[in-house]
């Protein structure tokens, strides 16, 4: 018979205290004492043995919760006369020049209509030298989200050679925290790409049958420091999701909903949105296959992504558009296309409005849900200790 090691009754007494108290810093505690006592493989540091719970940074359980019928509660419309309101306008040169609110308003760049749609430019008048930046937008929210649903309802979205437009969410401290390009494309391309960008341990898995293509040059592993940062890409199998295409047919509504079943993105054109988002309820389970799905069994979507904002830019060349630009069917380089303003007169963003929803039963479930789990992270804790002693 043995006593138990000290190491053991810590974690123990920390998981009691966690019970009662829960603690955004469990996590770090299992991570620090769970390979040490056996209870997990440390190179699936992610991914305890089953049986036992996940929990992500923010204190909320990682594992599933009992599915009730879907209800989505807003927290925020982004639309209108107030659109501009809650973002915060980057600007610096990366490689466009990005112009701050009062400047990108006096320019004509950001604008709201009468009809209250909100439109983001690039200059599309001036003639520059070779080697000039132009002007452009990119606006990132005031606020952050971790899990939500988020639907983009765009009229027109940017295109045209040497444009790289993108509607991204993003962590504060990249790559930490994540990336998840919801549209993103470039020059004179067809089809939408969604992508992820994580810290390293995150592979793309399908959780469903979805409908687009995994891109095998970037492969499944996510990591932003392999493959050049292209993140594990999936390519929309629509030849209007993106470009001249997509707005000829009157844009349409790209969704995305990240919560415990992983991370998936759609795409529903102007003439085929779902009733139930026009109707403002909802209900991504009879939205058919997703494009994307990042599923949580090899890629924990509360531990690799959180504390997001959302971004839109017009970036000009650039690593992708500029890489891709000889191979697009674009004249000359993207350098010279730079140069001339009306090169860019379809280079804008006119949104309808973005939402974003939360689940109503969130907070209390996931309350509910870390109590639970605790407890059964605590009797397997005590077995563990009496097969100890009795040894």
């Amino acid at each position: 018979m043995h006593a138990i090691p000290t190491s053991l009754l810590l974690l123990l007494v920390l998981a009691l205290r966690t019970t009662a108290f829960p603690s955004p810093h469990l996590l770090d505690v299992w991570n620090a004492y769970g390979s040490k006592l056996g209870l997990y493989d440390p190179q699936y540091s992610n991914r305890p043995l089953p049986g036992l719970p996940t929990f992500d940074e923010k204190g909320g359980g990682s594992g599933r919760r009992t599915k009730r019928a879907e209800s989505w509660v807003v927290v925020d419309v982004y639309q209108g006369e107030g659109f501009f309101d809650d973002f915060q306008f980057f600007d610096q040169s990366d490689p466009t020049h990005y112009l701050n609110k009062s400047l990108a308003l006096s320019r004509g760049l950001v604008e709201v209509t009468s009809d209250n749609k909100a439109i983001m430019r690039v200059d599309n008048h001036t003639d520059l030298p070779l080697g000039q930046y132009r002007d452009s937008v990119r606006i990132t929210s005031s606020k952050s989200y971790t899990g939500g649903l988020f639907l983009l309802d765009v009229e027109h979205a940017p295109w045209g050679c040497g444009v790289w437009p993108a509607l991204w969410t993003v962590g504060a401290n990249w790559p930490v925290g994540g990336e998840i390009d919801i549209y993103e494309g470039v020059n004179l391309g067809t089809h939408n790409q969604v992508t992820f960008h994580t810290e390293p341990n995150c592979t793309y898995t399908r959780g469903v049958n979805q409908t687009g293509t995994i891109i095998v040059l970037q492969g499944t592993d996510c990591d932003a420091f392999v493959n050049d940062n292209s993140g594990c890409g999936i390519t929309d199998p629509s030849q209007t999701s993106y470009g001249e295409a997509l707005n000829a047919l009157g844009g349409g509504v790209f969704a995305m909903k990240w919560d415990d079943d992983g991370i998936a993105a759609w795409f529903f054109h102007r003439s085929s949105i779902p009733p139930d988002v026009s109707n403002g309820d909802p209900q991504p389970s009879g939205w058919g296959y997703p494009t994307a799905q990042l599923a949580p069994g090899g890629c924990n979507p509360w531990l690799y992504f959180s504390d997001h904002s959302i971004v839109f830019d017009i970036t000009l060349c650039g690593d992708w558009a500029g890489s891709a630009y000889s191979s697009s069917g674009c004249p000359g380089s993207c350098e010279t296309q730079v140069m001339k303003g009306a090169n860019f007169v379809n280079a804008s963003w006119v949104v309808n409005s973005l939402v974003v929803f939360r689940e109503s039963n969130f907070a209390a479930s996931e309350a509910h849900g870390l109590r639970a789990t605790m407890w059964t992270f605590v009797v397997s804790l005590l077995a563990v200790a009496g097969v100890i002693m009795l040894r």
